[in-house]
Formats: C-alpha cells, sequence, structure tokens
C-alpha cells in the first residue's frame, strides 16, 4: 500500500502531456496484450487501469475519451484475433457494454479525486480567510527549507501581527474583526506572487512565504505589504497597523520552529519599539541571530 501511495504521489507530479502519454501507451500495449492472448481469454478488466489513471489524473472527460478509445482498440484487437458473432448488431452490444462499465469507473474515479481534492484544500484552508493554515504553511515551508538545503536557493518569511486588533473587536464586534481578517488576506493577495503563500498561523497572526526571494526583495516585498495594509485600515477607519518581522533565508535553520522563532522575536521587537513598522535578518550558515536586532533596525 504503501508503495502504491509513493506512486500515486509521483505521478501526480508529471505534465499532463506525460500523463496522457503513459494512458495512450498502455491502451496500446494491453491492445496488442489482447489479440496475443486471444479473443477467448477475458481481457477487458485489463483496460480500466489506464482508464482510471487518466481518470484520476485529468479528470472525468478525459476518462471518457480513454474509455472510447479502449473500447475501440478491445474490439479491433479480437476482430483481428478472430472473434465472429452470428450477428452484426453483437459486435456493437459488446463494445457499447464495455464502453458503458469503462465510462461508469472513469466518472466515479474523477468524482472521487475531485472529493479527496476538495477535502485537503479544506484541512489545509483557513476557514474564515481563505488563507492557508498553519499545517499547510508549515509543510510548504519545509520544502524550501530542503530547497534550501540543497541547492542554496533562498527564501523569506514575514511574520505579521495586527496592532490593536483586540480593540476593533471591542469597539465593532467580532464581524468587523473577521472582516479586518479577511481583507488582510485578500489585499495580500492582490500584491503577492502566484507562487507566493499568505497563511493565518491563529488569530491576528500571519506569516508570508517567499520563495525564490534573497534579502532585498524581501524587504521590498514586506514594505510593500505593509503600505497595503494600512491603506486598507485607513479606507475603512479600522485603527489597527501591522508589525513585521521579515527573516532571509540563505542557510536554514535546523528545524521550521527555529525560523519562526527568529521571525516571531523580530516582529515582537517592533512591538516592543512602538509598534507598526519592519524588522529584518539574514540567516548564514554559523549566523543564526539569537535576539532582535537593536532599535536603529526598525523602519516605518
Amino acid at each position: 500500500m504503501q508503495l502504491l501511495m509513493t506512486a500515486i504521489r509521483r505521478s501526480d507530479s508529471l505534465s499532463r502531456p506525460v500523463q496522457a502519454g503513459l494512458g495512450l501507451a498502455a491502451v496500446l500495449l494491453l491492445g496488442v496484450a489482447d489479440y496475443l492472448t486471444g479473443y477467448e481469454a477475458f481481457f477487458a478488466v485489463f483496460y480500466l487501469f489506464p482508464i482510471s489513471f487518466v481518470a484520476w489524473h485529468m479528470g472525468e472527460r478525459w476518462g471518457h475519451a480513454y474509455s472510447v478509445l479502449a473500447s475501440i482498440v478491445w474490439l479491433i484487437a479480437n476482430a483481428a484475433a478472430g472473434e465472429t458473432h452470428s450477428a452484426i448488431w453483437i459486435y456493437g452490444w459488446n463494445t457499447f457494454t464495455r464502453l458503458a462499465i469503462f465510462a461508469l469507473v472513469a466518472t466515479l474515479l474523477s468524482a472521487l479525486r475531485s472529493a479527496h481534492d476538495h477535502e485537503r484544500r479544506l484541512a489545509r484552508t483557513d476557514y474564515l480567510t481563505g488563507a492557508d493554515n498553519k499545517r499547510s504553511f508549515t509543510d510548504l515551508t519545509e520544502r524550501e527549507l530542503d530547497r534550501c538545503r540543497r541547492h542554496r536557493r533562498p527564501f523569506t518569511v514575514i511574520y505579521a501581527d495586527l496592532d490593536n486588533f483586540k480593540a476593533v473587536n471591542d469597539r465593532w464586534g467580532h464581524s468587523t474583526g473577521d472582516a479586518v481578517l479577511t481583507e488582510v488576506v485578500a489585499a495580500a493577495r492582490r500584491e503577492l506572487r502566484a507562487l507566493d503563500v499568505v497563511a493565518r498561523l491563529g488569530g491576528d497572526e500571519f506569516a508570508v512565504l517567499l520563495p525564490e526571494t534573497g534579502s532585498t526583495a524581501g524587504q521590498d516585498v514586506a514594505e510593500r505589504l505593509r503600505q497595503v495594509w494600512l491603506e486598507v485600515m485607513r479606507q475603512h477607519q479600522w485603527s489597527v497597523t501591522v508589525s513585521l518581522g521579515v527573516i532571509t533565508c540563505l542557510d536554514p535553520p535546523e528545524t521550521i520552529d527555529d525560523l519562526l522563532r527568529f521571525a516571531d522575536t523580530l516582529m515582537y521587537a517592533v512591538k516592543g519599539a512602538g509598534k507598526d513598522g519592519i524588522r529584518h535578518d539574514v540567516l548564514r550558515a554559523h549566523l543564526v541571530p539569537e535576539r532582535a536586532p537593536g532599535p536603529g533596525g526598525a523602519t516605518g
């Protein structure tokens, strides 16, 4: 079972042309095998494997297309092997029944994949804002840590906390507080690249993962986000500012917890210096920050 799950995960990473090509090759090879074993041997069930593969990875429409292809290949292989019937309509009936079974399996598997993906998204998404949740953020950041270790690719993490958020809840109620959180995520997504990740870690704390982003670019993005968020707050007349801790990894820490602790320390240094600002640091080999920089390190 473990080998099967590993094979499924790896096949998910293949491009659609490769997946389609593998399905096509499998159907054609099965057709040859069907011909060589003769029409008396029941071989149709094996066509379900490439049909299932395509339906799972590429969707119902592709699954149905390969169901048609497999039915035609099966008909040709058995006819070439010498299969005969007393009436021509029997060929059509047999082909139709196999097509119906193939198409049904394709429909069921594509529906199962859709449900699986939906549940997986829900498990990795914050229910209120639609941002990634902490579990998802941790998994994605772990990948970046691995890339950084293997290929020395830098990345940046922004740790953001909303200043005076509790006052919004106290003054306008939790519905307004929910709107603040939702607007923070929406504004960040408008500003960030498609490959960047914005996550809600809990309460009014957010994290942003910036793959392939060095020190200067990371600071630029952090300042841009801060200005965008402040503008959103001004537009709605919400008395909220943002404190940001920004950590760029040129060499990764041992664990994600260490990384978040470094960023969190920087963020709390901003809080201690009066809130509404940014502090940034860089992680290099044998140079791990143990405390936040002094007051001169804050901007804004």
